[in-house]
């Protein structure tokens, strides 16, 4: 099994600074360390708190809060929704809806996430 990890730059209401990134296909959704979120962005707490199940069977970790975040790969600008995850192994993980979403590819055999900048052209020319 292949992993790709890769150093993006986060951007926030406070400020920007590069993380390096995880692309988990198992991961349902983006998440990030709050260790990282210092002078990035403030989370906002969850209507109600989610307990996500870890890899050790029976464990599961509260999660209270959410943080939404601009990234960019490639120089090409992203954005989603990311989990605050306590104790979260990685600093930051791209998750499998994040990559549907933003129709981003991983190349395995080049150790590469791509995206296609056509999908991000949300700016008003």
């Amino acid at each position: 099994m292949s992993i790709i990890k890769q150093p993006l730059l986060f951007a926030g209401s406070l400020g920007e600074k590069h993380l390096y990134t995880l692309y988990d296909s198992g991961a349902n959704l983006s998440c990030i360390n709050p260790e990282y979120l210092e002078n990035l962005e403030n989370p906002t707490q969850l209507g109600r708190i989610r307990m996500m199940g870890t890899a050790a069977e029976g464990h599961y970790i509260e999660v209270t809060q959410r943080v939404s975040l601009d990234f960019y790969m490639d120089d090409v600008l992203l954005s989603d929704e990311f989990l605050v995850i306590p104790g979260l192994s990685e600093e930051a993980i791209i998750g499998a809806a994040t990559m549907q979403k933003w129709r981003i590819k991983l190349d395995f055999e080049h150790d590469v996430a791509i995206v296609d900048p056509k999908v991000a052209k949300m700016q008003l020319v």
